[in-house]
């Protein structure tokens, strides 16, 4: 079990160094902001559309670790999914990151592949909002036209 929290936190902590899509997209079709004025992050959310499939997704901004690396590895699981599929994996997120990798409405760890990384995080209520910001970023992103997202 050891090994497998160094792998997650390993996991969090290249994403954080290194995060990937990281950049300011010019043609995004969809731009929204987010803020968590609890810890301070700050991003701006990226999409572009085809139709109903994230074509492209990008982020910008700054705050935690566990923030930037959950927009990070969001960024790589989303990037040529339909609308559908991206809203499945909010939800399968969110139960992870509030109810952790066990217990009543638990998903099975292995079907997360990196994501499994935030599984800890139900552990941590203040930290919730940080892993779970740029996700109902993209939310809202896909599904409407609000331009700014706050965890307030």
């Amino acid at each position: 079990m050891e090994d497998l929290r160094e792998l997650y936190q390993d996991i969090i902590l290249d994403h954080n160094k290194n995060p990937r899509n990281f950049r300011v997209m010019e043609d995004a079709n969809r731009v929204v902001e987010a803020y968590n004025p609890l810890c301070g992050d700050r991003y701006t959310i990226y999409l572009k559309l085809d139709g109903d499939t994230i074509s492209d997704i990008a982020f910008t901004g700054s705050g935690c670790a566990i923030s930037k690396s959950s927009a990070s590895v969001m960024s790589t699981v989303l990037k040529g999914l339909r609308t559908a599929d991206a809203d499945g994996w909010f939800e399968k997120f969110h139960t992870l990151v509030t109810k952790g990798a066990s217990g009543e409405g638990a998903i099975a760890i292995e079907e997360f592949g990196k994501l499994a990384a935030f599984s800890g995080i139900s552990e941590f209520p203040a930290r919730v909002k940080c892993a779970i910001l740029s996700w109902h970023t993209m939310k809202n992103a896909l599904h409407s036209d609000v331009s700014t997202v706050s965890t307030e």
